[in-house]
């Protein structure tokens, strides 16, 4: 498919506007054409969008959805069932010109119903994202040469040259610059280099390893965003990101862990991606300066691994994971990935492994938990483990994203927070006074 359709944004884009309103124009002239059937037409939309909206709550109640649907998404569903289906009555009257309005009041009205419930969770924003395939150019990797200096200072050293981008570049670590995947079948990893990792001499810069949610992709979007707004106040510096497939496919959840099943997700993210990026990043090599972040199930394995590598992990960026790896489908992780085995499950349990740590084992780490104050689903399991790393020695930093659930909204605002809260930690920015 062409890179341009799967890459086109989706929901910082118009697109959604003129669907809607191409929908909305569409059903006004459906209804004016025929002034007499006026009641029944619009009986007929409303009755489509009221057994929208049932369906939709009682499959959330079901928890089909793992948690609650956003109101907005429910809002979008309903209406243009309700639009599509007055479209429907244009297409079944006379006259042709009537039914070809019909056609497209349906097909606006579905499009818009689509890109509305997408816009509704705020997370997927381009089709390669939705199909979970890779849209982005190959990546062209900077020299590996780079400034010394303490790392700790680099925010105080670092000036930036004259002609340095204003934004940083994302692409596909594919062809010749892919991460070597061992016994995974990873789809490609993207990459993200700040502004100052693109100059000549550039700085040497922290890593964040980022993995996104299922069904999910390695898709730099949320995150390049929110780096590029840090980069923006702090000369170009921001840590190099690399974000990572944790699933191999949309539809799967390996839970975080090497197993028969699905590969070895973990040797993969924990010891190839580490090794690849000390050999062709311009990277901070000790271990302080690496981050494992995710969101929601990425989240989960980035607390998962944070926990159990903490030699290679310095610092945990967990937004709105799960509070274990397999929270939602126990029986079936057991089984697919741990062999039936439960006393395995349970010993790769966050929340176990730092308790199971010695004293000292995390001393100098930080561990940020984020969550939205509307996300009843993965919110308190976040809470506990933040109150699990507290006990084992982590810095822990916690913060909710008032009024949002477990959507783009929160996960947004969560990488705004959480980013400049590390940048001391990495060095990118004066500790807080």
């Amino acid at each position: 498919m062409n890179k341009f359709i799967l890459s086109f944004e989706l929901i910082d884009s118009p697109l959604l506007t003129v669907a809607a309103v191409v929908a909305a124009l569409g059903v006004i002239a459906v209804i004016v054409w025929s002034p007499r059937r006026i009641l029944r037409t619009l009986i007929a939309g409303a009755v489509a969008g009221v057994v929208m909206l049932v369906i939709a709550k009682v499959l959330e109640a079901m928890d089909l959805f793992q948690g609650p649907l956003p109101g907005s998404a429910i809002g979008w569903a309903s209406g243009a069932v309700a639009a599509a289906a007055i479209g429907v009555v244009g297409i079944c009257r006379r006259p042709w010109a009537r039914r070809v309005i019909g056609v497209v009041t349906m097909i606006a009205a579905l499009l818009a119903g689509a890109l509305g419930v997408n816009a509704g969770y705020g997370v997927t924003h381009n089709l390669a994202a939705i199909l979970g395939v890779q849209a982005l150019d190959p990546a062209s990797l900077p020299p590996s040469e780079s400034s010394s200096g303490d790392p700790a200072t680099l925010y105080q050293r670092w000036e930036p040259p004259a002609g340095m981008p204003a934004q940083g570049s994302v692409s596909a670590l594919t062809g010749s610059t892919k991460i070597p995947t061992g016994q995974y079948a990873a789809r490609d990893a993207s990459l993200y280099l700040p502004p100052a990792a693109q100059v000549p001499d550039p700085p040497a810069l922290p890593l964040l390893v980022f993995m996104m949610g299922q069904p999910g992709s390695p898709d730099p979007t949320a995150l390049a965003k929110a780096l590029d707004a840090f980069a923006a106040k702090n000369k170009g510096l921001a840590p190099i990101a690399i974000v990572v497939d944790q699933l191999s496919a949309p539809d799967r959840d390996p839970a975080c862990a090497d197993s028969a099943t699905f590969g070895a997700v973990s040797t993969y993210i924990n010891q190839l991606v580490p090794q690849w990026a000390e050999k062709n990043l311009n990277i901070i090599k000790d271990a302080k300066y690496r981050v494992i972040g995710g969101f929601s199930n990425g989240g989960s394995c980035a607390v998962t691994y944070g926990a159990k590598y903490p030699n290679t992990w310095g610092q945990i960026l967990d937004v709105m994971g799960n509070e274990f790896p397999g929270s939602e489908h126990v029986s079936q992780t057991i089984a697919d990935v741990f062999g039936g085995d439960a006393n395995a499950f349970q010993a790769n349990k966050p929340s176990v492994l730092m308790g199971a740590a010695p004293a000292g084992t995390y001393s100098g780490h930080t561990a940020i938990f984020t969550w939205g104050s509307e996300d009843t689903t993965y919110g308190p399991g976040q809470k506990a483990n933040s109150q699990a790393a507290q006990a084992a020695g982590f810095t822990v930093l916690t913060y909710v994203v008032q009024g949002a659930g477990h959507t783009g909204e929160a996960l947004d605002g969560s990488l705004a927070y959480a980013i400049p809260a590390l940048a001391p930690v990495l060095g990118l920015a004066a500790p807080p006074s």
